[in-house]
This record gives C-alpha cells, sequence and structure tokens, in this order.
C-alpha cells in the first residue's frame, strides 16, 4: 500500500513540476497584441424605413381568389405534356445548358449530335425530347435543331412555343 501511495506522490511532484514553468513567452505574446493598433470598425448599416403598398386591383384578377371554373376548362382544353411516358436523359438539363456538336446524315435519317453537361454526347433525331420544359425536336438542320416547348401559362394551362438549340460554333 504504501509504494502505491509513495508512486502516486511522485507522479503528483512530477505533474506540478511541469507547471512551474516560466511563462515570459505568454506575457510578451499578450503585451504584443495589447500594444497593437486596433482596426477601426465600420458603424452599423441604418435601417430603411418600412414602405406600405397598397394593391390597387383595377382590371386585374384577384391574387387571392381561386380561378374560375370557365379559365379551369380553357386551360385544359390546351395542349399538355404527356406525364406518362418515359422521360430522356436530356430532359434532366436546361436547354441552355446542352450544346449541338454536329449533325450525321446516315440513309434516309438525319440524326444531330448534342452534348450534356456531364459530358456525354447523345445522337437524336425528330421525335427525341430534350429541356426541361417537354421540348419536342421538330426539326434539325445543318446549324440548329428546332423545338417546341411546353411551358406553363400560369393559369393552370400550357403554352406551346418554339426554340432552338444553335450549332457551337
Amino acid at each position: 500500500m504504501s509504494i502505491r501511495l509513495a508512486a502516486g506522490s511522485l507522479l503528483s511532484l512530477l505533474l506540478l513540476a511541469g507547471c512551474g514553468r516560466g511563462m515570459e513567452d505568454l506575457e510578451a505574446y499578450v503585451t504584443e497584441v495589447k500594444s497593437r493598433k486596433s482596426a477601426r470598425v465600420d458603424p452599423i448599416p441604418q435601417i430603411k424605413q418600412y414602405e406600405s403598398f397598397t394593391y390597387e386591383i383595377g382590371s386585374r384578377r384577384d391574387p387571392f381568389v381561386a380561378v374560375a371554373p370557365e379559365q379551369k376548362q380553357a386551360a385544359s382544353a390546351g395542349p399538355k405534356p404527356d406525364l406518362n411516358r418515359n422521360r430522356e436523359p436530356l430532359e434532366e438539363f436546361p436547354l441552355d445548358a446542352l450544346v449541338m456538336q454536329g449533325i450525321i446524315r446516315y440513309g434516309s435519317g438525319t440524326f444531330a449530335l448534342v452534348k450534356a453537361p456531364d459530358g456525354v454526347i447523345h445522337r437524336i433525331t425528330v421525335g427525341n425530347h430534350l429541356g426541361q420544359n417537354y421540348g419536342e425536336v421538330t426539326a434539325i438542320a445543318e446549324t440548329e435543331i428546332q423545338l417546341s416547348e411546353l411551358v406553363p401559362d400560369g393559369f393552370g394551362g400550357w403554352v406551346q412555343r418554339p426554340a432552338v438549340l444553335a450549332l457551337k460554333e
């Protein structure tokens, strides 16, 4: 028992001896930091006063009222994307991220080469889909791919609009 007590006392003395080291370097660093010039701190920016705005409806539709049934019927009568078909690989990228690389004529068919942002080059033809707006290829020319896109019209319907993917120079 006395050996353990002596070993514990010796260990405690060694640990305390390590704490008795000089602290001159720490005191010098604190003095150096305190002697530095303080940097100028910019004042807090003033917050602008809130200005209220009154919405005047005029001849526009009230944004807080549900769409009338006749508008819903008109929206359902227009073009719609086929949501049941399998999406093609190039439909996961926006149209402006795709690059037309060239065309290939093989037999009676014309194919366009389109490079995706992931570096893969895809071969497409009329009828294929690309872009995130349900774009369908309608024509392939020497310098461009013509598409027909379906975009939401804001009233629950869809609007068909033309788009072009031009050949990269």
